[in-house]
């Protein structure tokens, strides 16, 4: 698959817009290492290769480990996520898969209740938000075909 065309050519007033509102996000004050690992599992959900490269290279330079980032697809399982780490990627992927929730709810109570032991109010809204930029970029990404760079691109 190739890149069907710019996007911010295309359309520069909505993708700064777009690059505006990722900025206030990634800048809201919530843990860099979080909004990382929110990103790369959004993503990883989602199948956008773009965004998961991006995300888990970003991830690395930071400073995250490779341990954890090949673990978060099963977070569930693993220990090496903190409780506030485990709170914001169970919404990240409520949010995420919202049209097919796992029960009758889309954002069930208990849920809620988990993020919010973890996260104040103004919190939670900075990680929704950032759970909902994630999911536009995915499908700006995936629906236009941005590829990430290979190591033959490095070459």
């Amino acid at each position: 698959m190739q890149q069907r065309f710019d996007y911010f050519e295309a359309a520069p007033k909505a993708m700064g817009a777009m690059v505006a509102f990722e900025r206030a996000v990634s800048g809201s004050g919530l843990e860099h290492s979080l909004i990382e690992l929110v990103k790369t599992r959004a993503s990883q959900i989602n199948g956008c290769a773009y965004c998961i490269h991006m995300h888990t290279s970003d991830a690395r330079k930071a400073g995250e480990s490779e341990e954890r980032l090949y673990l978060l697809s099963a977070w569930r399982e693993s220990s090496l996520y903190t409780p506030r780490e485990r709170a914001a990627l169970e919404w990240t992927e409520t949010l995420t898969q919202i049209a097919n929730p796992p029960s009758s709810t889309h954002a069930p109570d208990d849920i809620f209740d988990n993020v919010h032991q973890h996260f104040d109010e103004e919190e939670m809204v900075k990680l929704t938000l950032l759970v909902g930029a994630i999911n536009i970029w995915n499908r700006i990404a995936i629906g236009f075909g941005s590829q990430h760079p290979t190591v033959a691109d490095a070459a």
